[in-house]
């Protein structure tokens, strides 16, 4: 029987239904890929995939009832109106942490999640571009995560953050396990 003609998702979290998911053949697993500007919650077994340059990746999940998700976002914070208009992106806001961080939170919390509960681990700030010596939008995305976990009192279970290298992150939040390829 050939499984990936034949996957049929669970039904995702409602306000989740746009996210691209699919049966992952290599892993043997369902997975839902998350592009920047997006962010995913899962309460059912699957796989979390993105790919990683200067973006940050946080995976969060409440380790006790096995939900949790990821963000992909794009620069630290929202200053001004001006917004990026980009047709993959539902939601323009989640390509700033300042949203995407508390969308991730707010969404597992919806699902039975608890703050004092939550692992989080965040991957991603690469300086992938050496071109653009005086902006390091990947250092600016780290030192913006790791802050805005600390004022919010959230400790940070694993990370892979920084340095020259894009990152393709594969997570599962029922277990909270991470396969990194760099």
């Amino acid at each position: 029987m050939n499984l990936h003609s034949s996957f049929k998702p669970l039904p995702s979290i409602k306000g989740f239904e746009h996210i691209n998911r699919y049966w992952d053949k290599r892993m043997g697993a369902p997975a839902a890929k998350i592009l920047p500007g997006e962010c995913y919650v899962s309460n059912s077994g699957e796989m979390i995939v993105t790919v990683l340059g200067s973006c940050v990746a946080a995976c969060i999940r409440d380790s006790a009832i096995g939900v949790g998700g990821m963000n992909h976002f794009m620069l630290p914070v929202k200053i001004g109106q001006k917004m990026i208009s980009r047709p993959s992106v539902v939601n323009a806001e989640l390509c700033y942490g300042n949203w995407a961080m508390e969308y991730l939170i707010n969404a597992i919390i919806k699902q039975g999640g608890r703050r004092d509960r939550m692992e989080v681990k965040i991957f991603g700030g690469g300086r992938v571009l050496s071109s653009m010596t005086n902006m390091d939008i990947g250092g600016r995305n780290v030192e913006f995560v790791l802050d805005y976990l600390q004022k919010d009192g959230l400790n940070v279970a694993a990370q892979d953050l920084g340095s020259d290298y894009p990152r393709k992150v594969l997570y599962f939040p029922d277990t909270g396990a991470v396969k990194l390829k760099k």
